[in-house]
């Protein structure tokens, strides 16, 4: 299901012989370049993406399908940037009693692609393990991301310190974002992971010989 849908220059990296998919909602806080300030506007935004794993080069990471945000100036500043399909998206996202209330809505497609849930932690931070031990560590612990454009591979190196995860419970109201794809996600989640926050690094990508 999933082979067909990603470049021909990126390998899947499986897990246990599956293909995973993520559906991943979040909030960006100071965003910001290198000895820039963050920017109220600019700098603080929601977005959901869904990715896939893949390996080129030897180096794993992931293949992103769609990217969803809030800011207009994020969307086209990565697409122009780092070649990813950014769309905008209206949010909706509100924190009560240790949960999330997460409504998303694309608003540049005709399809739908929309992402209302309600979700929380419901374990204490795991224990880390090697990624080739957990697949938590496997869908979390990736340090750069794939991009084609114009049919050359473009890889942008990551990093952060492994992600304090927690197992978590979800109420999913709605999840069409893989069916523009076309992806069908049915089912419950068979992964449902939760983490308060984390420090990230991003370098400008860079052509995959």
């Amino acid at each position: 299901m999933v082979r067909p849908l990603v470049p021909p220059q990126l390998e899947l990296d499986l897990w246990d012989g599956q293909a995973y998919v993520a559906v991943v909602p979040f909030t960006i806080r100071n965003l910001r370049p290198r000895a820039v300030p963050a920017l109220p506007v600019l700098s603080h935004f929601a977005e959901i993406n869904v990715r896939t794993y893949v390996i080129a080069d030897g180096k794993p990471g992931v293949y992103f399908f769609s990217l969803d945000a809030a800011n207009l100036s994020a969307v086209l500043g990565a697409r122009l940037m780092y070649g990813l399909p950014y769309f905008k998206s209206e949010f909706r996202i509100h924190n009560h009693d240790h949960q999330v209330h997460y409504d998303s809505r694309r608003l540049t497609t005709r399809k739908p692609a929309e992402f209302r849930a309600t979700y929380r932690a419901v374990s204490e931070e795991l224990s880390w393990r090697p990624m080739n031990e957990a697949v938590e560590r496997f869908v979390s612990e990736r340090y750069c991301l794939y991009a084609v454009t114009s049919d050359h591979l473009y890889r942008t190196d990551i990093h952060h310190l492994p992600w304090p995860l927690q197992l978590a419970s979800a109420e999913i109201a709605a999840n069409t974002m893989a069916e523009t794809i076309p992806l069908a996600l049915s089912g419950p989640p068979p992964l449902l992971h939760f983490s308060t926050s984390i420090d990230v690094l991003v370098w400008w990508p860079k052509r995959v010989s």
